[in-house]
């Protein structure tokens, strides 16, 4: 087998940005516009993708979204009083056809300055497809549905790889293993390998809180540190952090054992090691609480 490549961090941040995203933080990224009907909007209304444009298959998907105008995107403590709820439907891009005539989601927010509206969407044929939302009646933001075969890193379903993570008594090569701002943070005791050998649900969560502290990541794992409180025993946590050092240019093994381009990134298995849920980019403390109890881990 070929080694698995080495990006740089501008080879990173290349392939983030072709996913549209705004960087590691996946802020922002391709979007689409329209007169919008969101009252204080400046401009036209811009719909942001806040997901991958890759690893999208058949079945149920996630796509997260955020808002902005001519001011940029649009924040939680900005000028435009954001809805609730956002609506809107899915289309084949091929045929025009409705694949799904009405979808709505609701904004998630909390501790985080840019909110977003991750709609779940069941489409079962690989193809390209266009969600429109009613507040943005002339935007077109497509996304592809590609086979399962093509994709590289771990889906829902599939047994999670085995891979030992950097932990404080063996960092292997990964220095710091852990760039939270208050220290390392308590999820790197044993290895995912360990941990997907313990019989229990995994949770296993890659990101970089040093070079993502508004976005995702660094909220994020300090979040995802309060619910393993509350979930205890029930399941184990693992953190992996994006880079081998200080320097950020070298992206660490952890990332390239499951050929992943951007990040964050939150693994859910059962208690024999298979995927049963996968947020990518973008999730607040709201949606991992529910991902984890959905998955029997409360």
């Amino acid at each position: 087998m070929a080694p698995f490549p080495t990006y740089s961090r501008r080879r990173f941040l290349a392939l983030s940005a072709s996913l549209g995203f705004g960087g590691l933080v996946a802020a922002c990224g391709g979007s689409s516009s329209s007169s919008g009907t969101i009252d204080g909007v400046s401009g036209t209304l811009q719909v942001v993708k806040r997901f991958p444009t890759t690893g999208l298959v058949p079945g149920s998907i996630r796509l997260p979204i955020s808002l902005a105008d001519t001011t940029g995107v649009l924040a939680t403590d900005g000028k435009v009083k954001l809805p609730q709820t956002l609506t809107g439907k899915v289309i084949d891009a091929a045929t025009g056809d409705v694949v799904i005539a009405s979808v709505s989601a609701n904004k998630h927010d909390v501790n985080m300055a840019t909110p977003y509206w991750p709609f779940i969407v069941d489409v079962e044929k690989v193809g390209v497809y266009l969600l429109i939302l009613d507040a943005a009646p002339q935007s077109e933001m497509s996304f592809q549905v590609e086979e399962r075969k093509n994709v590289l890193s771990p889906l829902v379903g599939d047994a999670l790889p085995p891979f030992d993570t950097p932990t404080v008594d063996n960092k292997r090569g990964v220095d710091p293993i852990c760039t939270r701002a208050e220290g390392v943070c308590p999820f790197h005791d044993i290895t995912l390998t360990e941990a997907l050998k313990s019989g229990k649900p995994v949770v296993y969560m890659i990101g970089t809180p040093a070079y993502c502290k508004t976005g995702t990541c660094a909220p994020g794992l300090d979040a995802l540190i309060e619910l393993s409180k509350k979930v205890g025993d029930a399941a184990v946590f693992v953190h992996a952090d994006i880079y081998v050092d200080k320097t950020a240019t070298t992206v660490a093994p952890a990332v390239r054992a499951y050929k992943l381009t951007y990040e964050p990134l939150l693994y859910i298995t059962d208690a024999k090691g298979v995927l049963v849920n996968r947020l990518d980019a973008v999730f607040d403390v709201t949606e991992m609480s529910s991902a984890l109890v959905a998955a029997g881990i409360s």
